[in-house]
């Protein structure tokens, strides 16, 4: 099972996290206005850190729906994942896949009003995504690290309408892995993706925190035993 943490921002980031053993590292570029925001130039350092560690990989978070920017981007920091993370169409999904070889993640928002894109699943498929992250949206429709939990059940509802793999995302602990016992027997799902329950309270990413996550949820990995 992978486990992907979200918006680290210095290097004592990455060193906590691959100290906890994560396998993953969102770097968030072209998200305005959030507080984990890299210009180009930060995004490139950071990423070179990630690229020297020895199980990190990082993964490109982003906002972006311009493909021009993204191939700038990506070439740049040396990413070979792209999280898009937003509202943008298979057809952005078809223009990177034809002229790059990235790893395209897009992402699928949880909530009272995301029938539209959940409409656009086979589309996506056909564009060539990857793998999808499920994600609850806010109630107040914000989208991406608000800690807001995706309900078991609507989770596997989406699930179940995807031929590729997915990560889970929303409010995710070390204290609520049997609260989604029907998506971890999934055959599809491949991971975790963790924000909020990764920081303590001075809002940094911890290692302890980040390690009791990874410990909770990859318990059968980390046991030896399958599944």
């Amino acid at each position: 099972m992978l486990v992907k943490i979200c918006g680290a921002t210095s290097a004592e980031d990455v060193a906590s996290l691959d100290r906890a053993g994560v396998d993953l590292v969102g770097l968030w570029h072209g998200v305005p206005g959030g507080r984990s925001d890299l210009t180009l130039r930060q995004l490139t350092v950071l990423a070179d850190l990630v690229h020297r560690t020895a199980r990190l990989r990082p993964v490109l978070v982003t906002f972006l729906a311009d493909a021009e920017a993204l191939r700038t981007a990506t070439a740049a920091a040396r990413v070979r994942w792209v999280q898009l993370h937003g509202y943008q169409p298979p057809g952005l999904v078809r223009a990177l896949k034809r002229s790059t070889d990235l790893d395209v993640v897009k992402v699928l928002h949880l909530g009272a009003d995301t029938r539209a894109e959940l409409s656009l699943i086979p589309a996506y498929e056909r564009a060539g995504t990857d793998l999808f992250l499920l994600d609850a949206v806010a109630g107040d429709g914000r989208i991406g690290s608000t800690g807001q939990p995706a309900g078991c059940e609507a989770v596997v509802e989406v699930a179940d309408r995807l031929s590729r793999p997915f990560l889970l995302a929303g409010g995710i602990s070390a204290d609520n892995r049997e609260d989604y016992r029907a998506v971890l027997d999934h055959p599809l799902f491949l991971g975790i993706d963790v924000d909020t329950a990764a920081r303590g309270p001075d809002g940094r990413l911890s290692t302890d925190r980040v390690t009791a996550v990874r410990r909770a949820w990859r318990v059968a990995d980390d046991t030896g035993a399958a599944g």
